[in-house]
């Protein structure tokens, strides 16, 4: 049973590698590019980026595991991009002003 030397642990090479690279790349590289991301474009809308980790979540199931998107899956990215959209000024402001400036003018 585990308890009785739980610190015991062989660990190929192979296995090193793997602990190795999630160590670097999935760790170390995502607190870089985190950090980075919150300095340059402020806490709200790195916030926000968060929001997409189940949709691209999803779209990595179908393509790399041959999953198959359903009809929840559209409702629900829809409401994420509805609330990136109002969560967001920024967004707002420059999908508005594209809106209003295609619009013909009412005189």
């Amino acid at each position: 049973f585990g308890l009785e030397s739980p610190l015991e642990m062989r660990l190929s090479p192979v296995g090193g590698l793997s602990l190795a690279g999630l160590a670097l790349l999935s760790t170390a590289l995502a607190y870089v590019v985190y950090f980075r991301l919150l300095a340059s474009a402020g806490a709200t809308n790195t916030m926000l980026v968060t929001f997409l980790i189940p949709v691209n979540a999803t779209a990595l199931g179908v393509f790399a595991l041959g999953e198959r998107f359903g009809p929840a899956f559209f409702v629900g990215a829809g409401m994420i991009l509805a609330g990136l959209f109002f969560a967001d000024d920024k967004l707002q402001n420059k999908i508005l002003g594209r809106l209003r400036r295609r619009a013909p003018s009412a005189l």
